[in-house]
């Protein structure tokens, strides 16, 4: 008996390398060694370019036009003749009319209603197999204990209520409305006249200027503007998929221990100093990894100024890392503002400041590919 748990506890240690193998697993790892798959990035170097920020153009000056005064006399109103009108005189009429047209009159009868039902299958009848998980399986793999089924299930029918049409709307018509009225009309009586006035015309001295030569355009040739550029030139393609052995505990969040001053995100050089021991060391000792930061704040204050706030305290570790040389492609910053207390200490909820400071922290972790 002993013989045979010796050879499938064998067989079991056998089937999880050969496992780990076809994973792409590091082979004989250590007992209790966490390992992260890390994808090597791509190296970059940087270089200085000679930019045209503005091409040599040509600068036109225009030259006035130059002018002289002269004077004249115009006329300003030609001869014309005007004409003066009589007008007309009259005489008042009354005029009879239909002031409003007769109509016809409509009554309506509205249609009326019986109640009824009608009676539908809402749901068919049915067969179909059913599986149930079967709660002894003793196995590993839940396919070798599986439990079916086959049930089946009556149609299913509701009663709607309906109306039917007992009598439908009619309607009927009488002649109404109709009315006279009157108007007074003014008609002429004596017809309009018009005389005839000869009126002369009007003159005046104007001044006007007089072009004596046109404007003309100089050219002058601007050089062009250059500027100097530093990029980022790719030197070495990543991509490679490689492991690295970390402590387990770097895979779930660990604390920072920096602070920063009230609503500000600037690091202190304390701050500094823990970022080069906690992270910036692990970063180059491991080139291959990658980590996220994740600021917090305390309850005090708006929700949204909050999430802003831990935001860019977020990005004010990881702009820092950058700035020593750690590539953007490693870094991920991610701000919980009040979303993750740790603690009873919500809106509205008093509390000290120590249990305040519990709920304001930056922390860490090592992300797996």
């Amino acid at each position: 008996m002993k013989n045979i748990l010796y050879v499938f506890i064998l067989v079991l240690l056998c089937a999880n390398i050969s496992t780990a193998q076809t994973n792409g697993l590091p082979a004989n790892p250590d007992p209790n060694k966490c390992y992260v798959r890390c994808v090597t990035p791509d190296v970059y170097e940087t270089e200085e370019v000679r930019i045209e920020t503005r091409p040599a153009y040509k600068r036109l000056t225009v030259v006035p036009a130059k002018y002289e005064t002269k004077t004249e006399t115009v006329v300003v109103r030609e001869a014309y003749t005007r004409y003066e009108i009589v007008p007309a005189e009259f005489e008042n009429t009354q005029v009879s009319y239909e002031s409003e047209q007769p109509y016809n009159k409509i009554s309506t009868k509205a249609a009326s209603f019986d109640d009824a039902s009608e009676n539908v299958m809402v749901s068919p009848k049915i067969s179909r197999w059913e599986y149930q998980a079967y709660e002894g399986c003793e196995s590993d793999n839940p396919l070798d204990c599986q439990v079916w089924c086959f049930r089946e299930y009556p149609a299913q029918n509701t009663s709607v209520p309906t109306k039917k049409l007992a009598a439908d709307a009619s309607h009927s018509s009488v002649a109404a409305g109709g009315a006279q009225d009157a108007y007074t009309k003014r008609v002429v009586s004596t017809p309009a006249q018009v005389r005839e006035i000869t009126v002369p015309e009007e003159t005046a001295t104007i001044t006007k200027r007089v072009l004596v030569s046109d404007e003309s355009v100089t050219e002058e040739m601007v050089p062009a503007e250059f500027t100097t550029v530093t990029r980022e030139v790719l030197k070495t393609k990543g991509g490679l998929e490689k492991f690295e052995e970390i402590e387990c505990e770097l895979l779930e969040y660990n604390v920072l221990p920096i602070n920063y001053e009230t609503n500000s995100s600037r690091l202190t050089s304390a701050a500094r100093k823990i970022i080069d021991d906690k992270l910036l060391s692990m970063m180059n000792a491991k080139p291959n990894i990658k980590i996220e930061i994740s600021a917090h704040t305390d309850s005090r204050g708006s929700a949204s100024a909050n999430q802003l706030l831990s935001e860019r305290r977020a990005q004010s570790v990881v702009r820092y890392l950058q700035g020593k040389g750690i590539s953007s492609s490693r870094l991920v910053a991610v701000g919980h503002g009040e979303n993750k207390l740790k603690n009873r200490c919500a809106d509205g909820v008093p509390c000290t400041e120590k249990e305040h400071a519990v709920n304001r922290r930056t922390e860490f972790r090592i992300l797996n590919y």
